[in-house]
């Protein structure tokens, strides 16, 4: 049950910000096991005056970096975390066709019975 907030610079097209949709989409499903139809994703974007970053930890980005944060069940282990940033950054590069270096993922874990979906109900407690 990942919720995918997504931050870019403003400009870019519509069927840019769609690939980014479905490049993510396609690797937490493979990465994370994420089920069919399980996609509650936004995109903000953002004016180039409200829009920084910098080339800390040997990346050196462009203004093309995209800020992606997953707030993800609790459950997903090193090794799913690090398949899905590997993957998000191949099929990133392959459509829309973001380099790697400017893919910057950060995925925040949340117990289950954090999440109510619909109803008001805790549907994971």
């Amino acid at each position: 049950m990942p919720l995918v907030h997504i931050s870019l610079r403003a400009g870019k097209p519509e069927a840019y910000r769609q690939a980014i949709f479905d490049s993510l989409y396609r690797a937490m499903r493979e990465a994370l096991s994420v089920p069919e139809d399980d996609q509650f994703m936004t995109i903000t974007e953002h004016d180039g005056a409200n829009f920084r970053h910098g080339n800390a930890y040997g990346v050196y980005r462009s203004d093309d970096v995209v800020y992606i944060q997953i707030t993800v069940f609790d459950t997903r282990t090193t090794e799913q975390k690090k398949a899905l940033y590997k993957r998000a950054a191949e099929l990133l590069g392959r459509n829309p066709g973001i380099r790697p270096e400017n893919v910057f993922v950060n995925v925040l874990e949340s117990a289950k019975e954090n999440w109510s979906v619909g109803h008001g109900l805790a549907q994971f407690a």
